[in-house]
């Protein structure tokens, strides 16, 4: 089956198969969030990109397997609603934004800052600050050696547009430009964005829209 990136709360799973890297997409929560579990297919690793709702439908997504890992995207309650279940059961380390871990409500083992590399298994994330939709927000790129990169945006980048910045004009504009010179000034078109909430989309889709994001300032 293709992946399409398309799923629904309460809908199976889609799953990207890449050579070294197994990503699979679920959505989880009365706010439609979406959960990434990331598998090293060289040693069956695995990590949780935002342990958002639903701790039971995430655990058996997780399987038997367990996670080596959980990266909570910032720190809206959205974003962690079942992360104290999912790292009691696992025994996962956790990881956030340096900036975003004091709100959230399970101890961080791990602060990231701009350009830490996470790993999962073999397998290494970039981690970008981006500032505005939260202070600590952070995405994660993974640039594929067999491809294209990915890049997991959390809230920050969704098709059509940045993240909420709650009509916040200093907060648009450091959102809008770590996202333009961190993710868009960075990556090429054939990127692939996985957002916290919705459909995917790529940064060439994207691109051409900037300008219409700077003039409406959201």
């Amino acid at each position: 089956m293709t992946y399409s990136g398309e799923v629904t709360v309460g809908g199976p799973a889609d799953v990207h198969e890449l050579k070294d890297l197994m990503i699979t997409k679920i959505a989880v929560g009365p706010m439609d969030n979406n959960a990434y579990l990331l598998r090293c297919r060289a040693t069956d690793e695995q990590l949780l990109i935002d342990a958002a709702n639903d701790a039971e439908t995430l655990l058996g997504m997780i399987g038997d397997d367990g996670i080596a890992s959980v990266v909570t995207t910032h720190r809206h309650g959205d974003h962690w609603q079942a992360l104290a279940e999912v790292v009691a059961t696992t025994g996962a380390r956790t990881y956030a934004g340096r900036e975003d871990a004091p709100g959230i409500p399970v101890t961080t083992d791990v602060p990231v800052d701009d350009g830490d590399v996470i790993r999962v298994g073999r397998v290494e994330l970039i981690a970008r600050h981006l500032v505005g939709h939260t202070p600590g927000s952070i995405a994660l790129v993974y640039d594929d050696p067999h491809g294209h990169p990915h890049v997991f945006t959390g809230d920050c980048l969704f098709p059509g547009g940045v993240g909420n910045t709650h009509k916040d004009p200093a907060a648009f504009a450091t959102l809008i430009h770590d996202v333009e010179t961190k993710i868009f000034g960075a990556l090429p078109d054939e990127t692939w964005v996985y957002p916290g909430h919705g459909n995917d989309t790529t940064l060439g889709t994207e691109r051409p829209h900037l300008p219409e994001w700077h003039a409406r300032g959201w």
